[in-house]
């Protein structure tokens, strides 16, 4: 699976985001029918997986989240415990909070 970035053909997205949430980053990736939206903001991360025509499986779940993780997730400032994950077939949300630095 390849993430292609697509943020430069999601600009209404892209601008809706930042104007109404806390999001100050936001990017669009495709892999396929597979769509992703990566958000960033002061005090969590969001990452988005869809797909229209069949239920998210749980290896491109799995892919999708380490990629992020890797390129582009501070882990330093995250606890993987808190990672929140909500599941439908053809939608998946994963909340990743930030660790406030004591």
């Amino acid at each position: 699976m390849k993430l292609i970035n697509t943020t430069n053909s999601s600009s209404i997205l892209v601008q809706n985001q930042l104007a109404h949430t806390d999001a100050f980053l936001v990017e669009t990736y495709s892999a396929g029918n597979t769509d992703v939206i990566f958000t960033q903001a002061p005090s969590h991360y969001e990452i988005l997986i869809s797909n229209k025509y069949r239920a998210v499986q749980e290896p491109e779940i799995v892919k999708i989240r380490d990629y992020f993780l890797k390129r582009k997730i501070d882990t330093s400032t995250i606890n993987p415990a808190g990672i929140q994950t909500i599941h439908t077939d053809r939608l998946i949300e994963m909340s990743i909070p930030i660790v406030e630095a004591i």
